[in-house]
């Protein structure tokens, strides 16, 4: 039958433990969220500012709505780009530094644009071996079209030069998330840049989990380095997350930008979002330009959380950001901890292989700015009393 493959990987899944299950939500995103009937405390979300059920943000994306309609129509290369496009990939440009962005509906879309659309045959792709999803499926996209793609160990930047420098590829791409979005740690990106500077490469940077969170204001991790908006940086960067609404951009040079609404395929080929999110994202930058009180809160309850927890048979691992993974090794051990959690109001996910390496896996703990230190305290006591 044609289905039956199916039914046995499904099973072999069951059977490992790492069958995935969604949960529906009856409330907005936020530091509490209603779930099958009851009310929970939400560690579970990557809303680090608390921004995705802000009102006036809500309000923003109504009133666009009601200005520019429900959708876009068709893509932004035919008709579909309307002026809260135009101007938001302004506002973004003028935020981040860079001379131009370009809007993506997705992270995801995002990053699947840039690396193939700028190594192909003959080419060189140098990714981080703990890379997103996202850009591993880039890679292989770039693979395709010819390029010879190289995996480094995780943070090696002596690796990475070793490859760099063996390399005869006439355009070279460093990829690199800036947060590592299951260990929480920085990428050395001081570091990254002096190669690509050194070896004539473009440097790839997914700041999903650091654009609104890092830097003085907000502006995401190459102002927390104290990093230029160097032309040879592609920046690409998530909506969804710390900004509260959804989409993502990429930022670079203006003659970098226009290559890449040329020729990459996920946005020449995609219809645009709908105007409203362009309306509502407008309101969120200044909210994120203006949160340092909201970033003040959020790094004291991290600090809270990892004073708390310091000591505890499953250990943090070392992460100066909103997510705090806890180790637990066993799949089984990991389930079975966040469904005690679960159990006392406390949503907290367990994360397993494939996601993460073999024996590593966790509880991703992720700490927003709507988290009170009574939430954090109330966390940090269940899990010393399950440990």
């Amino acid at each position: 039958m044609i289905e039956d493959r199916l039914t046995t990987e499904l099973a072999d899944i069951a059977a490992a433990g790492l069958t995935r299950r969604r949960r529906v939500l009856a409330s907005p995103c936020g530091r509490l969220a209603a779930v099958d009937g009851r009310e929970m405390l939400n560690f579970a979300s990557n809303d680090y500012l608390g921004l995705a059920g802000n009102r006036d943000i809500a309000q923003a994306v109504a009133d666009g709505a009601l200005a520019w309609g429900a959708g876009s129509g068709a893509s932004h290369l035919v008709s579909g780009h309307l002026a809260p496009h135009e101007a938001i990939e302004a506002e973004l440009a003028a935020f981040t530094g860079f001379e131009r962005t370009l809007t993506f509906s997705t992270g995801y879309l995002a990053n699947l644009a840039v690396t193939p659309t700028f190594a192909g045959r003959g080419d060189a792709v140098f990714a981080d071996k703990l890379n997103h999803a996202s850009l591993i499926d880039a890679m292989q996209l770039a693979k395709a079209n010819g390029a010879d793609v190289q995996r480094y160990p995780h943070g090696d930047v002596a690796a990475l030069e070793r490859l760099l420098a063996a390399s005869t590829a006439k355009t070279k791409l460093i990829v690199t998330d800036s947060v590592f979005s299951m260990d929480g740690d920085l990428a050395p990106l001081p570091l990254l840049l002096d190669l690509a500077e050194r070896y004539d490469a473009w440097l790839v940077i997914d700041d999903a989990h650091g654009f609104g969170v890092l830097g003085p204001h907000g502006e995401g991790a190459l102002a927390h380095f104290n990093l230029p908006a160097a032309k040879r940086i592609l920046l690409m960067g998530t909506l969804g997350k710390a900004a509260g609404v959804g989409g993502a951009f990429v930022a670079g040079s203006a003659l970098a930008i226009e290559y890449l609404l040329q020729k990459g395929r996920s946005y020449i080929f995609t219809t645009a979002t709908p105007p409203a999110i362009a309306c509502g994202l407008s309101r969120s930058l200044e909210l994120i330009r203006g949160g340092d009180a909201l970033r003040a809160n959020l790094f004291a309850r991290i600090g809270q959380l990892r004073d708390g927890l310091a000591g505890l048979r499953w250990p943090l691992l070392p992460s100066a950001t909103a997510i705090q993974p806890l180790i637990v090794g066993d799949n089984e051990a990991a389930v079975a901890l966040a469904k005690v959690l679960w159990e006392r109001g406390l949503w907290v996910p367990a994360i397993r292989p494939p996601t993460v390496p073999k024996g590593t896996a966790r509880l991703r703990i992720s700490v927003s700015a709507a988290h009170t230190a009574d939430d954090i305290e109330r966390l940090i006591t269940t899990l010393k009393e399950l440990a």
